[in-house]
Parts: structure tokens; C-alpha cells; sequence
């Protein structure tokens, strides 16, 4: 599975053809998570065409699962948030929450900000926004 992160749908939203081209070639399930589709709909609303972007924002998300937060999410985040704090780094809530979503499902988590996300434990990346 690959789990889409928000920077990656913005670029599906707005039309990337390289972004295009490399859901179109993935055969396993690609899916995002609630805190992606939350984003999506706040940039939509803060958007200068609120009710189009919203529109656009659920079309995408209609062609894709949109997990969930449960019980094994929320432990890996807690552990990945305390191990960070140990080191002295510190990450978002919310990408924490999707970083913890991605190792849940084993699912390589598709993002532009690989270095960002290469923090958290367990989390395989990969990034669509580079050639």
C-alpha cells in the first residue's frame, strides 16, 4: 500500500503530471489518512474558490481509502513522540499521526519531505515530487 501524504495529493490536486503518471503506475492500493484529508479541506476553505477546491478535494478523496486513527496508530505515535523528545527533535502532531498510520498499515508513505519523515521509526518513504 502506498499512503499518500498531503503535499503529495496538493501536487494530484493541481494536476502534476509526474505526480499523474506515478499513482497511474503503482499496482498496490493507494490510500491517505484523515489528517491528510483535513489539511486538504482547510487549504480548500482558506482557498479564493472555497466551494470548487472542496469539490476537487473530495473527488480525489473518493478515489482513494482515508484511514484511520486506532488503538496500535495511537501507541506508535506516543512511543515515535517520546523517542523524538529524547533526542531533542520534534515533529508535528499531525505528521507524527500519519508517520504512526503508515507503520500501522506497512504502508510506504509517499511524501515530498523525506527527511522530515525519515525521523519516525518504522516508516518507509518515498517521494513522487522528485525526478
Amino acid at each position: 500500500m502506498r499512503l499518500l501524504d498531503t503535499d503529495t495529493c496538493i501536487w494530484l490536486l493541481r494536476g502534476d503530471a509526474r505526480v499523474i503518471e506515478h499513482r497511474a503506475r503503482i499496482l498496490d492500493e493507494v490510500a491517505t489518512t484523515w489528517i491528510t484529508a483535513s489539511a486538504l479541506f482547510y487549504g480548500a476553505a482558506r482557498s479564493r474558490h472555497p466551494d470548487d477546491s472542496a469539490a476537487s478535494v473530495l473527488e480525489l478523496l473518493t478515489t482513494m481509502p482515508v484511514l484511520e486513527l486506532d488503538a496500535v496508530s495511537a501507541r506508535i505515535f506516543g512511543e515515535a513522540k517520546a523517542l523524538l523528545e529524547r533526542r531533542g527533535e520534534r515533529l508535528d502532531d499531525s505528521d507524527l499521526l500519519i508517520g504512526a498510520i503508515a507503520a500501522t498499515h506497512g504502508a510506504v508513505l509517499v511524501t515530498g519531505n523525506v527527511r522530515h519523515f525519515s525521523r519516525i521509526p518504522g516508516v518507509t518513504l518515498e517521494n513522487w515530487l522528485r525526478p
